[in-house]
């Protein structure tokens, strides 16, 4: 296993790679996530961790650039959870449906790849039950294990 790449960010807003000794822009770390590069953003004068704010600013720009993924209801959503209770549970909910689509991605395309070579159309139709078979599944488990209204009424659960 290799040992966690280290990208330095100093005071004039550079990132540096330590590996490559080289000047790193955001769009080279969106790339090294994409192909699954561990590392660590850290800024050079105080060592502090700061990893999660440059991937949000990774985010930022990749919402900026095209179709965004986050519409400005759910942006507000997610921020209505910050400091609830509930803020825990969005944590884990979210971690879950995004590991949930990723492994059914891949197995869409794994589905694609052999369906190239029998191509019946029914293997679409069992492919997309199987799929919302797994997410009701996941929804059910989340509403009997916190057992809670789901989504959240924002007004509160007397309808105010």
């Amino acid at each position: 296993m290799q040992p966690e790449r280290i990208i330095k960010k100093y005071s004039n807003r550079r990132l540096y790679d330590t590996e490559i000794s080289a000047y790193v822009t955001l769009d080279d770390v969106r790339r090294l996530v994409k192909a699954g590069v561990k590392f660590k953003v850290v800024d050079a004068k105080t060592d502090e961790d700061i990893t999660r704010s440059i991937l949000m600013q990774v985010i930022l720009e990749q919402e900026e650039r095209g179709r965004p993924i986050f519409t400005q209801e759910m942006l507000e959503q997610i921020i209505r959870t910050y400091g609830d209770a509930m803020q825990g549970f969005m944590t884990s909910y979210l971690e879950q449906s995004m590991a949930v689509f990723l492994k059914q991605q891949q197995a869409v395309q794994e589905q694609m790849a052999n369906l190239i070579q029998t191509a019946p159309a029914s293997i679409y139709a069992d492919l997309a039950q199987h799929n919302l078979k797994l997410w009701q599944t996941l929804q059910e488990g989340f509403r009997k294990a916190y057992s809670q209204e789901w989504p959240p009424n924002p007004r509160g659960p007397d309808g105010t």
